[in-house]
């Protein structure tokens, strides 16, 4: 079905989200080019008063389409240049430890649980490659890793904006 179709009886398909209309797209793509930007700055941008733009960003914050606004901070900056994906295979019994494991490990930016023959997808950050060995030892303990060194980010993180476009 396409962008905006309706499920039997009217009602928009579960996935979909009503209030995501243009005007609000076009909010969340300034804000994602620059979440500082005023409130003022947002409405010219858009061209609205600040009272309505004001209303919208409230309303997509209460919705849950905005989660937060982060600081992105660069780890090379922090000492910590070298980033690896690892996938953790936890051993019988071992899967809340490894969640909990990670959870307590602050080279641990981001972990994932996943589907496959792995059971969770990290991404560490640490100074040197050798600096990676003693982080894979304590999970080790729990089941079996693989790892994966970042060389580049073609592509950085960003929102998803526009989900139905074709790429």
């Amino acid at each position: 079905m396409a962008a905006g179709s309706k499920a039997k009886g009217g009602n928009p398909l579960p996935n979909e989200n009503p209030g995501i209309d243009a005007t609000n797209r076009r909010v969340l793509a300034e804000l994602a080019e620059n979440p500082r930007l005023s409130t003022a700055d947002l409405a010219r941008r858009i061209g609205m008063s600040s009272p309505s733009v004001r209303e919208r960003v409230r309303r997509l914050e209460e919705s849950g389409v905005i989660r937060g606004y982060r600081l992105d901070i660069d780890p090379a900056a922090m000492g910590v240049p070298i980033a690896a994906w690892v996938r953790v295979r936890p051993g019988p019994g071992q899967l809340p430890k490894v969640a909990e494991l990670a959870q307590r490990t602050p080279q641990v930016s981001q972990c994932y649980r996943i589907s496959g023959e792995d059971c969770f997808l990290m991404l560490i950050h640490v100074p040197t490659i050798e600096g990676l060995e003693s982080i894979l030892d304590q999970f080790l303990m729990h089941g079996q890793t693989t790892s994966s060194f970042v060389v580049a980010t073609p592509v950085p993180p960003r929102p998803i904006l526009d989900p139905g476009s074709s790429y």
